[in-house]
């Protein structure tokens, strides 16, 4: 099996009797607040998603990332994990203390403190999304966070799977399953999307070439105009119960804040799926893109870069514009199809959220009319 990144799976979730101490401990530590968005990134750490991360990065790694795309240990790592306060103030090198997500009671995880350190928001914007403007999301959420970042170390102490559990598995637990079915190839398919047949059609030809297809579909915060994540969740689930082989396909979700930093989040996609046991991850056109900040073929194109050649999973390209061919009979591409665009039928993400906000199944040839069901069930299937 493809080894974690970094050759270590992070385990840091406490139990038994050093989760009864660390509960006990929490009650006289200095509480934090944190958001949600920062609450799953301690989540993700502590599980193992962040592999080989075991905290929030320190200013030597911080630096190294915005520069290099490296941990300072020199592996691949294009996005820095960050804990941002306001004020220096707040806490003090080497306390330990309590992260509570705000609107909680309970602790969430304890957290070392090695390191407060102040970042330059539109540098580190510039290095990891290509751009300081304002109007993408990603850089927008840099500049609300605050002007100091914290950095140490986190222990889990409450592991909740949330809301979908039976589809939280951690990466220890997808490796186990890979193996207990043999899988020793296994394709990551990431996605934010309902799926239309254009997918399902990509899909099943990389199960063709695979062991195993693991379709995990990102749950968390994204742009308005998205699907929401019950949506997603339920159209895949109804999409694998009726055209799938269940013994070759996994459905788990991630848990993950969209950054839509195009190629530096293609990369970071492929490394937490390494980590889940994936040995490949489909990358299309435009992946994680917003907007028109990064070309088509970027989020491919970097894959082939000699600095990422040691990521070891390997990123299955498709490229081209696809469509349903009437002539053809069949979903086709630009690099496939030679039949003209009166015989074409578009999959484009805009027309088919048009169609589903006035009510109207898309065409059979576009979407299953499984899935379709399942979205006229939700009375608002897409973030307002």
């Amino acid at each position: 099996m493809i080894r974690p990144h970094g050759g270590k799976l992070i385990h840091k979730v406490l139990q038994g009797e050093a989760l009864h101490e660390a509960l006990e401990e929490a009650q006289v530590l200095q509480r934090l607040g944190i958001n949600s968005d920062v609450a799953i990134e301690v989540k993700n750490i502590a599980r193992g998603v962040f592999s080989p991360l075991e905290g929030f990065v320190g200013s030597t790694d911080f630096h190294n990332i915005i520069n290099n795309d490296r941990l300072a240990t020199g592996i691949p790592w294009t996005i820095p994990i960050i804990l941002d306060v306001a004020s220096r103030d707040i806490v003090s090198v080497g306390e330990r203390i309590c992260l509570i997500e705000n609107g909680q009671d309970s602790p969430l995880a304890i957290m070392e403190v090695e390191g407060i350190y102040t970042w330059d928001k539109r540098q580190a914007a510039q290095a990891v999304f290509g751009t300081t403007d304002v109007n993408h999301p990603g850089v927008a959420g840099f500049y609300k966070r605050g002007d100091y970042l914290i950095g140490g170390p986190v222990t889990l102490v409450d592991n909740n799977r949330g809301q979908y559990a039976e589809f939280n598995l951690f990466p220890a637990e997808t490796r186990a399953i890979f193996k207990e079915r043999g899988w020793r190839t296994i394709c990551a398919f990431q996605t934010r999307n309902v799926p239309h047949r254009g997918h399902e059609e990509l899909q099943k030809t990389v199960l063709g070439l695979v062991d195993g297809l693991f379709i995990q579909p990102v749950i968390g915060r994204k742009k308005s105009g998205d699907f929401r994540d019950e949506v997603i969740l339920d159209t895949y689930q109804v999409l694998i119960d009726n055209y799938y082989p269940k013994d070759r396909t996994l459905l788990n979700i991630l848990p993950f804040n969209m950054q839509y930093a195009g190629p530096k989040e293609a990369i970071m996609h492929a490394i937490m799926r390494k980590n889940y046991g994936c040995t490949h991850i489909i990358i299309g056109r435009d992946h994680a893109g917003v907007g028109n900040y990064y070309g088509e073929e970027d989020a491919i194109r970097i894959f082939a870069e000699p600095r990422f050649a040691e990521l070891e999973i390997e990123p299955v390209t498709i490229r081209g514009d696809f469509w349903y061919c009437r002539k053809c009979a069949r979903v086709a591409s630009d690099r496939t199809c030679p039949h003209p665009p009166e015989q074409q039928i578009s999959f484009s993400g805009t027309k088919i959220r048009r169609l589903i906000n006035k009510g109207e199944a898309p065409s059979p040839e576009i979407m299953r009319p499984e899935v379709f069901e399942v979205i006229q069930r939700f009375d608002n299937p897409l973030i307002g």
